[in-house]
């Protein structure tokens, strides 16, 4: 029988190691950050209302379409933050359609609030029933209080 060559097995061993070695945190391979901007999420989830900067009421509906994915048990966390990050509000937002799929299903929620803010951002959190980093993702719209 005939012997591998020492380098070929260092390389093959190499090779395999760097293939099963899993990610450091925060490491998504590529796929969005958790910060992530609407246009890199626009693959995932589509907010129609309200639009970036738009100036926002109580009640305030958000409204638009996320894929499946998005979703656990056909839900998935909407924050409404102030200009400081504190929480204004946090209710699920609802799919309207069958969200067992990988293809868009619309969604909606109505938040009510009060707040003596002038600007705030608008959260909506990939649901993550695991809690693990690299199943995390948002999408953050920027928003003015009348």
């Amino acid at each position: 029988m005939r012997s591998l060559h020492p380098l070929f097995v260092l390389s093959t061993l190499s090779a395999l190691l760097v293939a099963c070695t899993p990610a450091p945190p925060g490491d998504t391979g590529g796929a969005a950050s958790s910060a992530s901007s609407s246009a890199s999420q626009s693959n995932m989830i589509r907010v129609t209302e309200p639009q970036p900067n738009a100036v926002v009421t109580s009640p305030l509906t958000v409204r638009g379409e996320a894929r499946g994915t998005w979703y656990f048990e056909a839900s998935f966390p909407v924050q409404l933050l102030d200009e400081n990050g504190s929480l204004i509000v946090m209710l699920p937002a609802q799919a309207e359609g069958e969200w067992m799929t990988e293809d868009f299903v619309p969604f909606s929620v109505t938040l009510n609030f009060e707040t003596d803010a002038r600007s705030g951002t608008l959260v909506l959190q990939k649901d993550n029933p695991s809690g693990l980093p690299e199943h995390a993702a948002e999408i953050r719209i920027p928003v003015r209080f009348e």
